[in-house]
């Protein structure tokens, strides 16, 4: 199943983040100057369940 997360905020970015942690298909829809933050940065989810980075989204 591929899924689309809409936006990579605090939500999107969280929710989408562990399911690729998951092994699932995820895709952002974010704007242009998120998609270039996330190339560079890649996306940080910081969690009481645990903090990770995942690269290139």
């Amino acid at each position: 199943m591929r899924i689309l997360v809409v936006g990579a905020g605090a939500i999107g970015g969280y929710f989408g983040g562990r399911l690729l942690q998951a092994g699932r298909d995820v895709t952002f829809l974010v704007r242009p100057k998120r998609a270039s933050e996330l190339a560079s940065d890649g996306l940080v989810i910081k969690s009481p369940n645990g903090d990770v980075t995942l690269k290139n989204p």
